[in-house]
């Protein structure tokens, strides 16, 4: 029996990663790191000192508190929340299932903008939101998961997570849940480790109501 549905954020929810990529190679630029774009997709799903970690570390750069102090403050200001969209069939699918689930979704991005993005495209929809600064160790850990399994007070057997992300389809699966794929920004290959892979927003919509008419998990 499925209890809940837990959605990543950013590629999930909202087409917002080229928006977050933008912001993060401008705000590296200005601290002296030059890093390709793409990079970053590789990198979604971690909260911002796990992603600072690791361009500090593909850089060949010692940690730097200056820069773990500098750079997200110079991202969060060069990230345009107003430029970022829903995706389409999303919130009205959201709105349908808020009687029937619990629905949370799990981010690494920081709390103000998760809050700002669901407050604008799904308000009053999730019954818990876990933000890149309500656990210690994000993703590819399986802390996000495990908090937001914990708070919705279901049996992680009766959750679908879905990810968009390989970091975010690690940490589903450490914390022991089924997972999703969902392949917005990298390819499907990419999220070989999730339980299902599928081809785009309208084929997760439809793969859902499947699963509640069924109420059987469809490998």
């Amino acid at each position: 029996m499925i209890e809940a549905l837990i959605f990543d954020c950013d590629g999930v929810l909202v087409d917002s990663m080229h928006l977050h990529a933008k912001a993060w190679k401008i705000a590296f630029e200005e601290a002296g790191i030059g890093i390709n774009e793409k990079d970053i997709y590789w990198m979604e799903g971690a909260n911002d000192r796990g992603i600072i970690e690791m361009v500090l570390k593909n850089a060949g750069i010692t940690s730097d508190n200056d820069i773990f102090r500098s750079v997200p403050v110079r991202k969060h200001e060069l990230f345009n929340v107003d430029e970022v969209r829903s995706f389409d069939g999303i919130s009205e699918y959201l709105r349908e299932l808020k009687d029937k689930l619990k629905l949370a979704v799990v981010s690494g991005s920081d709390k103000n903008a998760l809050e700002t993005m669901t407050g604008k495209f799904f308000p009053d929809i999730f019954d818990v939101m876990v933000s890149g600064n309500d656990v210690s160790h994000g993703k590819p850990q399986p802390d996000p998961y495990n908090k937001a399994v914990d708070e919705l007070g279901v049996c992680r057997e009766n959750c679908i997570v879905v990810e968009n992300a390989p970091l975010g389809v690690q940490a589903a699966k450490a914390a022991g849940l089924f997972c999703i794929g969902l392949p917005t920004y990298v390819d499907k290959n990419d999220l070989k480790h999730a339980d299902v892979v599928l081809r785009d927003h309208a084929e997760l919509i439809e793969y859902l109501r499947k699963i509640q008419a069924t109420e059987k998990i469809i490998c």
